[in-house]
């Protein structure tokens, strides 16, 4: 009988037949080829030991005691309808052969058959596989990048970069570590991370780490025993464990106790957790998703975060821009999150006006994504932004604050009211310079002066109207 053990990834045939001289015959005929044989004298189990996109073929006869080779098929292809099983026939049992091409098998041999007949059909087989496989990751690689696009919004080159390192890495077992500015979307990230991955039928698990008390924060990640310590009258699964299959975030790390600490490198290297009062080490198959708002190195450097932790985290950094890094970014999120508050309130959307827009992005976002969310329910709401415009500028160097004398200032206001405007849907030159109050011709002149261009609209007598201006 077989072994329950999965399919070697390597392996590129999987020969599956009860006659043990059959089976040498074919293995080593397929092995002097150089192909990657694991040859099996029954079916039992088999399709629950191929993982999914297996690379291989499945060669099998058809007559076989127990699962014969139309019931593989069928078991097979329940699970991947596009893996290749070639069957094997005895003399006369063509009608057999015919109903296994009519259930899906790739290819038939009958006995007695020529080697190089079973190498052509295997090496097809094979090419096809390729084909299959190479077009599925293709398809989830579209289907990644629209997904990530429809979560993390945004056109700017900062954001490109992140959703272009998030699906590079979401495929990797790597332990990620997210910096970001509080309410800059740490969990979005890390959820994305997390539903990109093989993972995502896993568990995903949040915990923040700032939110508990000191006292708990072991048995809450750890986990304990029936009479660990005072109270601990059952036993609790924690955190870990209960991530086991899939990814924990652990979102601000930087407030975890230097014990806890040590806890959590051990665990990181070792891949095993002990709960509190236990004496069992617990294996665990666990993605690790850390964050913080913090500069870690700098907490290193003054004893207030392990350095040897630092290190093991800190091998696949991910930045999240703050949102005053964005730029433009800031009104097509503010939209994004105003469409869908009007929609879940049922109420009608609201057009922002010129000055509004330029609000929206004067405003530094301290609160970053988080806030602009908020703003967006209230404007949905039909309530005044209440944004604090006049809170003092943001000392990061990154920070869009105006500078220069009040001439250059005014000229700047000016080009982000213009480039505010710009970023709505306009038929015609006519209905932006409506939209802000000013002459075609002097909308002509401004953008000229700013270095910005009309784009939208489809041309038509308004237009040409514009240019004769």
């Amino acid at each position: 009988m077989t072994t329950e053990t999965q399919i070697d990834n390597q392996a590129q045939v999987i020969l599956v037949d009860d006659d043990p001289h059959l089976r040498q015959a074919l293995s080593q005929t397929l092995d002097l080829a150089g192909l990657k044989v694991v040859a099996l004298a029954d079916a039992q189990g088999l399709a629950d030991r191929i993982e999914a996109d297996w690379p291989g073929v499945v060669v099998s006869d058809i007559r076989m005691p127990g699962i014969d080779g139309l019931q593989l098929l069928e078991q097979l292809h329940a699970r991947d309808s596009e893996l290749p099983v070639l069957l094997i026939t005895g003399h006369g049992d063509v009608p057999l052969a015919v109903q296994a091409m009519r259930a899906g098998a790739y290819d038939f041999l009958e006995k007695p058959f020529a080697s190089d007949a079973l190498l052509d059909s295997v090496r097809r087989a094979l090419a096809l596989r390729r084909l299959v496989l190479d077009n599925r990751s293709l398809r989830l690689a579209l289907s990644d990048r629209q997904q990530l696009a429809t979560r993390l919004v945004g056109h700017s080159p900062a954001m490109q970069r992140l959703r272009e390192q998030i699906g590079a890495l979401a495929g990797t077992r790597a332990d990620v570590l997210i910096l970001g500015e509080t309410g800059a979307g740490k969990e979005v990230v890390a959820r994305a991370l997390h539903d990109l991955s093989s993972r995502r039928d896993g568990p995903f698990v949040a915990i923040n780490a700032g939110a508990l008390a000191e006292s708990v924060v072991e048995s809450e990640l750890f986990g304990h025993e029936p009479g660990a310590f005072t109270g601990a009258q059952k036993r609790r699964i924690g955190k870990f464990e209960f991530a086991n299959g899939g990814t924990l975030f652990l979102d601000e790390i930087e407030s975890m106790s230097l014990d806890v600490q040590v806890k959590l490198l051990r665990m990181l290297q070792e891949r095993v957790v002990e709960r509190l009062g236990g004496n069992q080490l617990i294996p665990l198959d666990i993605r690790i998703i850390a964050a913080t708002k913090e500069d870690l190195r700098q907490s290193a450097d003054q004893g207030r975060f392990r350095a040897d932790l630092y290190y093991r985290l800190n091998v696949a950094p991910l930045r999240i821009p703050a949102l005053r890094e964005r730029g433009d970014d800031i009104l097509v999120l503010f939209q994004h999150f105003a469409d869908a508050a009007s929609q879940r309130h049922g109420l009608p959307p609201h057009a922002l006006q010129p000055a509004q827009r330029a609000l929206l992005l004067r405003h530094t976002w301290p609160g970053n994504v988080r806030e602009l969310q908020n703003a967006a329910e209230r404007f949905a709401l039909g309530l005044e932004l209440a944004l604090d415009s006049q809170a003092p500028p943001a000392t990061t160097p990154s920070a869009a604050v105006p500078r220069g004398n009040l001439s250059e200032q005014v000229e700047q206001f000016e080009r982000s009211l213009i480039a505010a405007e710009l970023a709505q849907p306009h038929s015609s030159m006519r209905s932006l310079a409506e939209a802000l109050g000013i002459p075609r011709k002097t909308l002509h002149d401004k953008l000229r002066k700013h270095a910005l261009s009309f784009e939208g609209g489809s041309g038509g007598h308004d237009d040409q109207e514009d240019h004769r201006q």
